[in-house]
């Protein structure tokens, strides 16, 4: 059952009298709240994928799933959906209720998950991310995976993302961004990193709404990749009454799911 009910002392319109007690309704929804991803850094480190944190399946860095939310029925949530990082700038946070994702580091910085740096990998943010890679041309770190330590004239490769089946079917984001290098560049990990460029190539972008980190670049007149935008997933038994910002419904088995790849809210 995802309706449950607890006894509160105080009284609002959707409360319900059961004997001489008050009781608000509740609901329990499933979540993958992911962050935008870090952009590639100028020095050759890949970009960081952005945090990952999910009540369905493994949460970022390999760690547990977290306890699913209890939310009020009745109630407007505000969903934010953090955007990718620009070349040298850090994603935005994405979050739900009490669950906020830490944007993805740029080459450089540490994040959700870490870009790559020289000498060490900058760190990612403990069960949401992991490290970037070591060296100036390290990769970025993956959801699920640490980036590839880089040493010119190769860049490092991005980490991996993870897979999720919130939505029914098995979907892998939040990829690390491949370092730049003078002779072979590193490639973007899996769930959407982007590739980073070598001389005389662009960094490419994490993609869309999977919170990948961008690649970086070798050559100073080519461009950076930037991180992907992130995402944020819900799962109930019951339909939502409203919503706003668009979100994409979908539905597997008793499930309803709902897709949020711009900021928005959601009222059950």
């Amino acid at each position: 059952m995802s309706i449950t009910s607890y006894k509160t002392g105080t009284i609002s319109p959707s409360s319900l009298l059961v004997g001489n007690a008050y009781y608000n309704p509740i609901i329990t929804v499933d979540y993958l709240v992911i962050a935008g991803g870090g952009g590639g850094g100028g020095d050759g480190g890949g970009g960081g994928a952005g945090g990952y944190r999910t009540s369905v399946g493994t949460s970022g860095g390999n760690s547990s799933a977290e306890s699913s939310l209890t939310l009020n029925l009745g109630t407007s949530y505000t969903v934010t959906v953090g955007g990718g990082g620009g070349g040298n700038g850090n994603g935005s946070n994405s979050v739900f209720s009490s669950i906020t994702s830490t944007g993805g580091g740029s080459g450089g910085n540490s994040g959700g998950s870490g870009g790559g740096k020289n000498p060490t990998g900058a760190s990612g943010t403990a069960n949401q991310g992991t490290n970037g890679g070591n060296g100036y041309t390290g990769g970025g770190g993956g959801a699920g995976t640490a980036g590839s330590n880089g040493t010119d004239p190769n860049g490092g490769n991005g980490g991996n993302g993870l897979s999720n089946s919130i939505t029914g079917s098995s979907v892998t984001r939040a990829g690390g961004g491949g370092g730049g290098g003078s002779s072979t560049a590193g490639t973007g990990g899996s769930g959407g990193g982007g590739n980073g460029g070598a001389t005389g190539q662009n960094g490419q972008s994490g993609s869309a709404n999977t919170g990948s980190g961008g690649g970086s670049r070798w050559t100073l007149a080519n461009s950076l990749g930037s991180g992907g935008s992130g995402t944020v997933i819900l799962r109930t038994t019951q339909a939502a009454s409203s919503t706003t910002g668009s979100p994409t419904y979908t539905t597997s088995g008793s499930y309803h799911i709902y897709q949020f790849t711009g900021s928005g809210s959601i009222t059950y």
